[in-house]
């Protein structure tokens, strides 16, 4: 099973604030024990919302709405992307992480969808076109 794990941001985070040399510390080293028991797929801190836009879909219309996105209640400073066997391992992978932020923090956990979740609708043609996709990404990197 494959999950986000979405650490969110944070006043300080979205006002551009850095993490400390010891939190870039002890953040790598996790990322050292995740890499090592094969569950880390990908991860990366995010610049705050003042760097990005939102693409907002209406039909056939687009509006591109530049960041900050103060009216948002909650944003994403960074993400993992993790191979796990269950969400109780993500939970227990996530408990050991150091604090992301300092003061309080939260980090979010959701299952990502994989091709038999979408049952009948996700077509022999359309499971093939996703693996040639996911083969050439792989070749990418």
């Amino acid at each position: 099973m494959r999950f986000m794990v979405i650490v969110k941001a944070t006043k300080e985070s979205e006002a551009g604030g850095m993490p400390s040399t010891q939190l870039l510390t002890e953040m790598g080293k996790f990322n050292e024990e995740l890499v090592k028991a094969g569950v880390m797929l990908a991860g990366e801190g995010l610049q705050p919302s003042s760097k990005g836009a939102r693409v907002r879909f209406s039909g056939n219309k687009r509006t591109v709405i530049d960041g900050p996105f103060a009216e948002t209640k909650e944003l994403i400073a960074g993400y993992w992307l993790w191979q796990v066997k269950s969400k109780e391992e993500a939970i227990e992978w996530v408990k050991r992480c150091p604090n992301p932020m300092p003061g309080e923090s939260e980090i979010e956990i959701r299952q990502v969808f994989e091709a038999d979740d979408f049952g009948a609708e996700f077509t022999p043609e359309l499971r093939a076109q996703e693996e040639r996709l996911g083969a050439e990404t792989t070749q990418k990197k």
